[in-house]
């Protein structure tokens, strides 16, 4: 199970404006006072240089302010890409539990088809046996063949829908098998649940077995159903 994760918090704050201050005037100094004028131009140079580091100190607040957001939106990055790992693996497990799904809902069909089947087969089946014995009375006119024939058509009307839903089944669930191999190999399942052999197509072909075997003894009158 993926760990819960946890958006990562913002505490920034941008640092404030500074105010526009102008640029220091140049003294107006007496040129034919060399030390006057030396001492007021450095002391304006001393205001100058004041006034830059003021702005490279905001400028480095910016730097800095820009740094956080920069390592914000990688940590916001990171959270989107945990987030998107953590789908893509609910996707797939989801994906796996739809494949599931679709094998049980194809056995369910099989199932409904073996009930009709089965059905048919038994009502025919004791229709002969029944009327089978009903012939044999000597005050019943009725032809000897006609409970067989009946009886018959109803077993193979079974077999018939029954060879046909094991016909779907097989061949939907080698197509589903394949696609399923497809994208386990692809990285997009994982693939880790068994796929068994469906149950219900080994009941289906055991009743195909038996509804044939009731066909031969129907026609031939021999064992094991007569």
């Amino acid at each position: 199970m993926s760990e819960q994760l946890q958006k990562p918090e913002a505490n920034l704050q941008r640092p404030e404006h500074i105010p526009v201050t102008p640029v220091p005037p140049i003294p107006q100094v007496d040129e034919t006072k060399a030390d006057l004028a030396s001492v007021k131009y450095s002391a304006y140079r001393t205001g100058l240089s004041n006034h830059r580091t003021g702005l490279s100190e905001h400028r480095t607040d910016l730097s800095e302010f820009r740094t956080d957001l920069s390592m914000h939106r990688t940590d916001l990055s990171e959270y989107r890409t945990d987030l998107s790992t953590n789908r893509t693996e609910m996707s797939m497990r989801r994906t796996g539990m739809s494949f599931q799904r679709t094998r049980m809902s194809a056995d369910r069909t099989l199932m409904s088809i073996m009930r009709t089947a089965l059905s048919l087969i038994s009502f025919g089946f004791t229709i002969f046996q029944v009327f089978s014995k009903l012939v044999k009375l000597p005050d019943l006119n009725m032809q000897a063949h006609a409970p067989r024939n009946f009886g018959l058509a109803m077993v193979v009307l079974g077999m018939l829908l029954l060879s046909v839903g094991i016909y779907y089944h097989v061949s939907f669930m080698k197509g589903l098998r394949l696609e399923r191999s497809h994208m386990v190999r692809g990285g997009l399942l994982h693939g880790e649940s068994a796929y068994p052999i469906s149950l219900t197509l080994i009941t289906a072909s055991l009743l195909w077995l038996i509804g044939l075997v009731a066909i031969v003894s129907m026609v031939f009158n021999v064992a094991p159903f007569n």
